[in-house]
């Protein structure tokens, strides 16, 4: 719902109906009826970095070449983009998570890890919610090429420690392709820092739904929500310090348009979005889960 004030305009409600009218969850491209991909979504509950949650470090758009810093509170982080391939983006980042989400199964099962995670294409795409064709492949590759030539520097806090210092989203990935050019295997080195955050278990447990969500910007609001609100009642913030904390670059104006199209679909996994017309307000509740 919309909390509704008496400075709401003709506009705006006519904009409202016209966006339930849009879809922001993409299908699911996989049925898990098929025993092979169910045994892949049996097996891997989805986890994210927390730190990563809370701050802007991927962009909201592709061929972003924008240098950005970011501070709030004392905390402060730089970004600064490949030269050829533009800043790492927030559908980038689903590598990051399905990583993080395979070490925390092997911890989970006890098994030994490392910084480097090995898996196949195949599995990540569909895990995903990608498509498995070959033009996928190849998104797949340029995505850990855009994450390696992002580099960051921060002071960013993870297990009671706190460094300044710089790094690539991945220390270093590796493909190994078939002889018909076919790539099959994939090995990433995660960062010492979001190593550090995963066996110091400072992660959380996302919906599989995430990956559905068609927009940059919903999935960061996700992420923030997911982070704030977690499992407690509400979470409220003044939507110019939701702007601030998404890393959005759309003027204040946009983005109020944005939030009002996200609550009129309500389709945001995990929370319901209401917007405060009269406070400036975006609150975020959770959705009843049905049994």
């Amino acid at each position: 719902m919309i909390y509704k004030t008496n400075n709401t305009t003709q506009h705006d409600y006519g904009a409202i109906q016209k966006n339930k009218r849009k879809k922001y969850l993409s299908p699911k491209k996989h049925k898990q009826t098929d025993f092979f991909i169910a045994d892949i979504f049996k097996s891997l509950t989805f986890q994210d970095d927390i730190a990563s949650m809370e701050h802007p470090l991927f962009a909201l758009k592709a061929g972003d070449r924008t240098v950005r810093e970011y501070k709030h509170n004392n905390f402060s982080i730089v970004i600064s983009p490949s030269v050829q391939y533009g800043m790492a983006t927030i559908h980038d980042k689903d590598i990051w998570i399905y990583c993080i989400s395979k070490l925390m199964q092997a911890i989970y099962e006890e098994a030994e890890i490392s910084r480097t995670v090995h898996f196949t294409i195949y599995d990540y795409l569909i895990t995903t919610n990608r498509s498995i064709n070959g033009h996928y492949y190849d998104l797949t590759k340029i995505a850990l090429e855009r994450l390696a030539g992002t580099r960051i520097t921060t002071n960013i806090e993870t297990a009671k420690t706190r460094e300044a210092h710089g790094f690539g989203l991945v220390d270093a990935w590796r493909v190994v392709e078939e002889k018909d050019g076919r790539m099959v295997r994939v090995s990433v080195t995660l960062p010492d820092w979001l190593y550090r955050s995963v066996t110091a278990n400072q992660v959380l447990t996302i919906s599989p739904d995430y990956f559905r969500l068609r927009k940059p910007l919903d999935r960061r609001i996700y992420e923030l929500a997911r982070k704030h609100c977690g499992s407690q009642k509400e979470w409220k913030i003044n939507i110019e310090l939701l702007l601030k904390k998404t890393g959005s670059s759309q003027k204040i104006r946009e983005f109020r348009r944005s939030i009002k199209s996200l609550v009129a679909t309500n389709e945001l996994p995990d929370y319901n979005v209401a917007y405060d017309l009269e406070n400036d307000l975006v609150i975020f509740t959770q959705k009843q889960k049905l049994v």
